[in-house]
């Protein structure tokens, strides 16, 4: 049995930072409770003076190439981020028979199948939970704790400053622009924030869970996305007049052999277990077909948080180091599930025109939709004005590709002046 183990840190940024003090703070207690003593062995950063800045040992830091071919680490954790060099120097230190926590949710959103693979074949370890719910754990229990089930469909909000920002404008009425905004000066937003808005952010890390769920690969590029930047107060308000909250909700379900995945502003019911979650806080929701339905809550991003996972992950490597068991799994998606076509998928929605306020137009919009095959929920008029009015529609579940067709009849109307807002709508109403 190994008792000492060795970690090499790459990268002292926000998660890095947070990953030296707990492994510092905590080093005793981490020995106390599993019988291994972990200790930080090296560090490396692109800048030197950030050691300096936590009071890390200079002796410490080393280069990259030092790092890797460093005899006495057992364990790498990379929190640099990006593709590359990260995949490279997560290469190299399979290479190095040393094992490695990530929190790199790009590159395992891409490549992650083929890391894990590597990872089987030097025989370490690949773990990285922080990569989809930074605190929350979340890929360990869909991986061990859940596995008897068959998983139905993986839900969730995974992206704190989108959460924010729909939070800030249901509260307190003020527009995208003025939530992301004080997204910003509070620091939850980046100078810019167009992988958050825009929905990557939260495509890779739905990409990782239903990859885990599913046990079939996907890829960043599987997700279908939309951001949240042309959800407007008025849309919050209408919502919120029918019984829903606008959320920007992470999906992945499996039917009949075929996947969706896709990350979309999305109406749910208010009585939703989703639906009160607010400010930066996450949660994942998971059907599965025993266990019925579970959520997993708590703070998605932040230095401790998000090193928290990192640290927990360098434990239960460390525990497979001591007892010779690493590289017991590579990469587990042994289905080859298809895609469904996006056409063929299957939605309500919501929709938001602009057209004029006079005797007909409404027959006209409807007749598109049922010529279309789209069956109408409700319809309500608002806010009519210098001729013209807001109208709300609500669909039964459709096929995409009808509702699409729906969309650029309308668009070609003459009495219509623009489509201003679609969301889907997801709860248990069905057409």
């Amino acid at each position: 049995m190994k008792n000492k183990i060795g970690v090499g840190l790459i990268g002292l940024g926000t998660v890095g930072s947070g990953v030296h003090k707990i492994l510092t703070l905590h080093r005793s207690d981490f020995k106390n409770k599993t019988g291994i003593d972990i200790e930080i062995r090296a560090v490396y950063d692109r800048n030197p003076d950030k050691a300096d800045k936590l009071g890390i040992n200079k002796e410490l830091f080393v280069d990259l190439d030092g790092l890797l071919a460093h005899s006495g680490i057992d364990i790498v954790v990379e929190v640099i981020g990006g593709i590359e060099p990260a995949k490279s120097m997560i290469l190299g230190a399979f290479k190095a028979k040393k094992s490695v926590v990530t929190a790199n949710k790009e590159l395992m959103s891409r490549h992650g199948g083929e890391l894990l693979e590597a990872a089987k074949e030097s025989g370490v370890d690949l773990f990285f939970e922080a990569s989809v719910g930074g605190g929350i754990p979340i890929i360990h229990p869909l991986k061990e704790s859940l596995a008897s089930n068959r998983i139905i469909k993986v839900m969730g909000i995974i992206n704190g400053t989108t959460n924010f920002i729909l939070t800030k404008m249901a509260e307190s009425g003020c527009t995208f622009d003025d939530a992301l905004k004080e997204a910003q000066e509070r620091g939850y937003a980046e100078s810019d924030p167009s992988a958050d808005i825009e929905g990557r952010d939260a495509a890779a890390k739905i990409a990782i869970l239903a990859s885990i769920a599913f046990n079939s690969r996907l890829t960043l590029d599987d997700v279908s996305t939309q951001g949240i930047s042309s959800v407007a107060a008025s849309d919050i308000e209408y919502a919120s007049e029918m019984g829903y909250v606008i959320k920007l909700i992470a999906l992945a379900k499996e039917e009949a052999g075929l996947l969706e995945a896709g990350v979309y502003p999305t109406m749910i019911p208010k009585g939703h277990p989703l639906a009160s979650v607010g400010g930066v806080y996450n949660a994942i929701f998971v059907e599965g077909d025993s266990v019925g339905e579970v959520m997993f809550f708590g703070q998605g991003a932040g230095s401790l948080p998000a090193a928290s996972a990192v640290v927990s992950d360098v434990i239960a490597i460390a525990r497979n180091i001591s007892y010779g068991a690493t590289g017991r799994a590579g990469c587990g998606c042994f289905m080859n599930l298809k895609m469904k076509p996006a056409e063929e998928m299957r939605s309500r929605y919501y929709l938001r025109v602009k057209a004029l306020d006079r005797p007909g137009v409404l027959a006209k919009i409807s007749k598109v939709f049922g010529d279309c095959q789209v069956s109408l929920a409700s319809v309500i008029q608002k806010d009519t004005a210098e001729d013209a009015a807001d109208l709300v529609f609500v669909t039964h579940e459709v096929k995409e590709g009808n509702f699409r067709k729906a969309l650029k009849g309308i668009e070609g109307l003459d009495e219509v002046g623009g489509i201003y807002n679609v969301i889907r709508v997801e709860d248990k109403k069905d057409g």
